[in-house]
């Protein structure tokens, strides 16, 4: 059918007639002026879109009449103009394409349908580890490991950009995909087709709302969902509440945009946005960079919202032109915006539109802060840092507390290290990292950190040699502005030298601690801390060894380092004592935003954006060295670890089968709150003592090759035996942390893969009890495909963050939830009881289902199937399901 819109398109410039777009002001409606400005996105996506199929005039009705509709729980299709990956998820989304094409064979259908639609980059960048530090050469040796270790996975990938139209491969070494996203890959406004039309994008990492700084609307989707979008389905959301955030005033100089970014995601978890659209407005917006408004954009996953919105300026123009994009599409893209009322003017209150509700902040009221221990969301003002650890050291062991003992708060611990006698105690920094798209895109941080830097030299301060320092850019721009502004070498003489382009320490990459600083924390149990310019600090995610973590800009991740400790408050004490006896304090060495606005007016500069940017795709030697096959369906290795066809599609057949009632199943695993996906599928090192340390032993692995979960996701045997796997996981069946649970039938502990295999031999379905926000952190399949491996058939939790809950579905795993006011405590379960839940045989939307446990009591909760299509792929058993059984008939 013809998009009934039709009668809206006209040319945006009448000299080149064949250049078309859709007007959405020639719509005569007066709401669509009053509407956020990005509904209005998925307004015009509606709109061009519209089949009267996929996308009805009645999904563009119920987005113009937003202000109504937003409250009523409704379901809208999207579809996103891009897709974007990194490696991590990447992989098992090429091995699921691979695998879908050999299923839809088997089917009877044409495998080369298995391709994706609407354009895909993937950006190999959560491979690399610190291996080597401090040194001049750790940047190429760090790099010849990351190929030594994935060499196969890359060639995977390199296959998959040959054998998979439209999909782009961007190789390691070129960046963060988040960072990459903004400097180069960013459209603002696409020019496909024939038409213009906003540019907007999902992503398979959580943190792809970075782009919603640049005014492109984005956010993280699961990886499985993210292949739907692929093969041309659209997302099938909730027409969201869309929170309008008002920034006044101006930020203090001493403050910088992490601060900021901070004391938001503090505010806004106490608002609550989950679910919803945060949308940024008031003359405050005005007074930040896209930088910075991408380093509050990126951070959207941590205060819980879907999508962090700055429509576009002129602030956001200037950014095109200020990074090398090619002018004249630049001002194509402002006359476009300008056409549609999308372009913003945050200095104008009448362009302001209608919001769910508004909150407000300050920009002035904001001061120096990090986050953690264990949280991006805990706060803490600088000047308080040293009190709340010292208050975290004793309290209850949680979010911030690890419960020593009052008399062990000053124990000392003497170690050497290469040669020299030092001294470990609770709170010394062991981990000092410059890493993240979250910070390392910003100019104004990483400059500031450089000067920092070179006064700090300058002073005759230094870094403790055992302390493990890193600096791993977001991009090469990065590393070419720091050194033309002539800051690198003194970046480096503090220890800190790049290591790499990637995620790195981050995301758990951060590499082995020095082996006397391993036994030194270990001998005395100390809390020792990782301090990182990040996003997650999550238990278990930057090192086994650092209990503690906090998120701090570069500039202080730099200052912790030379304190050597988080016990310090640096308006009292000094940071060191140099040469000359002279004490040094932070405020002697830290830079203003005026010094760092004049070094970064002079050196960063569009040149530097296009010199790096024109050979991205072929700069990397050993990736254009690598071989990969030829062949449209792969050609799987039975001996391969890395890379491994999947059991999800063994037995798929054509017909449907009718969802069953799940009886008598055994809770496998009883959570509390803030289970992360961290903890579900952990992405850092394999433990020699592990289930899937076990397996890669039994396949001739020594434990130096065993690499990380992240880089096997490829591998389903290796991912379902680290699943559950985190070293600080707390089940309530177990007296202590750990990856243990009780298998009921024999009163056993084992290990979570174990016990859930004896279950599934013994024919006996699983579920897992949870808290509230199960499955917060990284937007990660495998936390669900692993649970689905082990035999977990539904997770009932008081709430779920939104991806996970996604992911769930889309592998066919129940999300349930408790009805309101209603947990596990006032139902007075143990997890030790056997639940029975009651499948209809008609099932609605967020309908109510039975359940009945061993003991005789039943009680109600909540089936999370929110939409009709999420419905639909439940009866499929998968998302994956339904599109190979498309795509076969």
């Amino acid at each position: 059918m013809s998009n009934p819109f039709v009668r809206i398109v006209e040319p945006l410039d009448p000299k080149q007639p064949l250049k078309k777009f859709f007007n959405l002001s020639k719509l005569e409606d007066v709401r669509y002026a009053h509407l956020p400005f990005s509904i209005r996105v998925l307004l015009e996506a509606a709109i061009r879109n519209c089949d009267d199929f996929l996308v009805k005039k009645g999904d563009v009705e119920n987005i113009l009449n937003w202000k109504v509709v937003q409250h009523q729980n409704v379901e809208v299709p999207f579809k996103p103009a891009r897709v974007i990956l990194q490696d991590f998820t990447g992989v098992p989304a090429v091995v699921d394409f691979a695998a879908m094409r050999d299923a839809v064979k088997k089917l009877g259908g044409d495998p080369e349908k298995i391709n994706p639609i609407c354009p895909a980059d993937l950006v190999i960048d959560h491979s690399i580890q610190v291996d080597f530090n401090r040194r001049s050469d750790s940047l190429q040796k760090n790099q010849d490991l990351e190929f030594e270790r994935n060499k196969e996975r890359f060639e995977f990938l390199k296959w998959g950009s040959q054998a998979f139209k439209n999909m782009r491969i961007i190789p390691p070494g070129s960046g963060i995909i988040h960072q990459v996203n903004l400097e180069y890959l960013a459209r603002v406004v696409m020019d496909q087709d024939g038409y213009y039309y906003p540019d907007s994008v999902v992503g398979t990492d959580s943190h792809t709302t970075m782009i919603d700084g640049l005014g492109v609307l984005g956010w993280g989707v699961g990886g499985i969902e993210a292949e739907a979008v692929m093969l041309g389905q659209p997302i099938s959301m909730v027409l969201p509440e869309v929170v309008g955030y008002k920034l006044l005033g101006n930020p203090h100089p001493l403050v910088t945009s992490t601060d900021i970014v901070l004391t938001i995601t503090k505010h806004l978890r106490q608002v609550g946005v989950v679910g919803k659209f945060v949308e940024f407005f008031g003359p405050g917006v005005a007074q930040l960079s896209i930088a910075d408004r991408a380093t509050i954009a990126n951070m959207c996953p941590e205060y819980g919202a879907t999508a962090a919105y700055f429509p576009v300026d002129d602030i956001s123009i200037g950014y095109l032109i200020q990074t090398g994009r090619d002018k004249e599409k630049v001002m194509c893209t402002k006359r476009y915006l300008e056409a549609v009322g999308m372009l913003r003017d945050f200095k104008n209150s009448s362009q302001d539109p209608d919001f769910t509700q508004v909150v407000e902040l300050d920009l002035h009221t904001v001061v120096p802060c990090c986050s953690g221990p264990k949280r991006p969301q805990d706060k803490v003002a600088v000047s308080d840092m040293k009190k709340d650890f010292e208050t975290c050291l004793g309290a209850k062991q949680g979010f911030k507390g690890f419960q020593i003992a009052p008399d062990r708060h000053t124990s000392i611990v003497k170690f050497n290290f290469e040669g020299c006698d030092f001294e470990l105690a609770h709170g010394s920094v062991v981990i000092a990292a410059i890493t993240s798209c979250t910070n390392t895109s910003n100019p104004s941080v990483m400059l500031g950190a450089g000067l920092l830097a070179k006064k700090a030299v300058e002073a005759g301060l230094t870094v403790k040699p055992y302390i493990k320092t890193s600096l791993s850019p977001g991009s090469g721009v990065v590393t070419y502005y720091l050194r033309e502004s002539g800051v690198m070498s003194y970046l480096s003489q503090l220890g800190f030298d790049v290591v790499g382009y990637g995620c790195m320490t981050c995301i758990g990459n951060s590499g082995p601690l020095p082996e006397s600083v391993v036994e030194a924390i270990t001998q005395g149990d100390l809390v020792a801390v990782g301090v990182l310019s990040g996003n997650r600090n999550f238990e278990g995610r930057v090192h086994p060894n650092t209990r503690a973590n906090y998120l701090a800009s570069p500039p202080l991740v730099i200052a912790y380092a030379i304190a050597g400790t988080i016990r310090i408050d640096f308006e009292k004490e000094p940071l060191g004592i140099n040469a000359s006896g002279r004490k040094i304090f932070l405020k002697d060495i830290w830079p203003t935003r005026n010094d760092i606005q004049a070094v970064e007016r002079q050196f960063v500069i569009p040149g530097m954006f296009k010199e790096v940017y024109q050979k991205i795709e072929t700069v990397n030697q050993s990736w254009n060295a690598l071989n990969a096959p030829s062949d449209k369906l792969y050609t799987w290795n039975p001996k391969s670890t890395y890379i491994k066809s999947p059991p999800f599609f063994d037995g798929l057949t054509l017909a449907l089968q009718t969802p069953k009632t799940i009886e008598d199943a055994y809770v496998l695993l009883s959570f509390g709150d803030s289970v992360t996906t961290d903890h579900i599928s952990p992405a850092g090192n394999i433990a020699r003592n592990s289930p899937a340390a076990r397996y890669l032993t039994s396949r001739g692995l020594t434990p130096r090759e065993f690499n990380s979960y992240g880089s096997r996701r490829g591998n389903d045997a290796v991912m379902a035996r680290g699943t559950f796997a985190n070293i600080r996981l707390v089940n309530k069946f177990i007296d202590k942390q750990g990856p243990q649970t009780v298998h009921f039938p024999s009163g056993e502990t084992l290990d979570v893969f174990d016990a859930a295999e004896r279950y599934k031999q013994a024919g006996h379905p699983l579920i897992v009890l949870a808290g509230k926000e199960y499955g917060a952190g990284s937007s990660r399949d495998w936390a669900a495909k692993g649970p689905f491996l082990l035999g977990v058939k539904a997770v009932l939790a008081e709430s779920y963050e939104r991806i996970h809950r996604s992911n769930l579905v889309g592998m066919g795993v129940i999300p349930l939830q408790y009805l309101p006011g209603q947990d596990a405590g006032t139902l007075g379960l143990t997890g030790r009881e056997r639940y029975t839940i009651i499948i209809p045989e008609q099932l609605k939307p967020q309908m109510n289902v039975q359940i009945k446990l061993d003991t005789g009591k039943t009680f109600h909760a909540i089936m999370r199937f929110d939409t009709d299509v999420e419905l639909t792929y439940f009866h499929n058993g998968g998302i994956l399901n339904y599109m190979i059984r498309k795509m076969a008939s």
